[in-house]
């Protein structure tokens, strides 16, 4: 599916230099940019939700001092 942007040329030639470093294509470039994007977004709300879970939960954290001596370590 063909999609266009519409970039300043100093956007345009930062995206191009930006592509040429690591050896990308233009498309490349800004394809691997918006899903990396989209992944720490994703990861981001994962992480929020756990959080959130762990909190409503009721359960308390402890030193991981504790966990090694519960361990023998």
């Amino acid at each position: 599916m063909p999609l266009s942007i519409r970039l300043t040329d100093e956007e345009r030639a930062l995206a191009e230099s930006y592509a040429k470093i690591h050896s990308y294509s233009l498309s490349e470039a800004f394809k691997r940019a918006l899903f990396e994007k989209i992944e720490d977004e994703y990861d981001i709300a994962v992480g929020e939700a756990a959080y959130n879970e762990y909190l409503a939960s009721g359960k308390k954290s402890r030193p991981i001092s504790e966990l090694f001596e519960e361990c023998d370590l």
